[in-house]
């Protein structure tokens, strides 16, 4: 994907998959794509919500944070309305990951006895994925 046009470059993903590149985890190479479709997607919900409104409200830019999924960890740029009024519902405010998949992960390795350490150590090697071992 490049960063200017924002569109997923499907002939480098290919040379990427020739090369050995795997699909899923930390390096993988459906992450961009996946990012891609996400933030199309928000940005169809705020095209949805700025249509309904009877207001001079608009965009007012994007706003980024790391979202956590297992395919990687990626940076998702998500549109903001110039009055606040905007609640995105494919991924929502304050959301980190992008379904709970990984809690479920992280509970199954608990329960089979892992310490928070050995399943910190291990979600990172897999997916890329840094999971704070601090007790809240």
């Amino acid at each position: 994907m490049t960063e200017e046009d924002n569109e997923f470059d499907f002939k480098a993903a290919l040379e990427a998959i020739k090369a050995g590149k795997p699909l899923l985890g930390k390096e993988g190479i459906l992450t961009p794509l996946i990012k891609n479709l996400t933030e199309a997607a928000l940005e169809g919900e705020l095209d949805s919500h700025l249509g309904q409104e009877i207001s001079a409200n608009r965009r007012n830019g994007k706003s980024q944070k790391t979202i956590k999924s297992l395919n990687g960890n990626f940076e998702l740029r998500t549109p903001r309305d110039r009055e606040g009024t905007f609640t995105p519902q494919l991924v929502k405010k304050h959301q980190t990951s992008l379904s709970d998949e990984i809690e479920q992960k992280i509970l199954a390795l608990y329960g089979l006895g892992m310490s928070y350490q050995d399943i910190s150590a291990h979600l990172q090697e897999i997916y890329g994925l840094e999971i704070s071992t601090k007790k809240r």
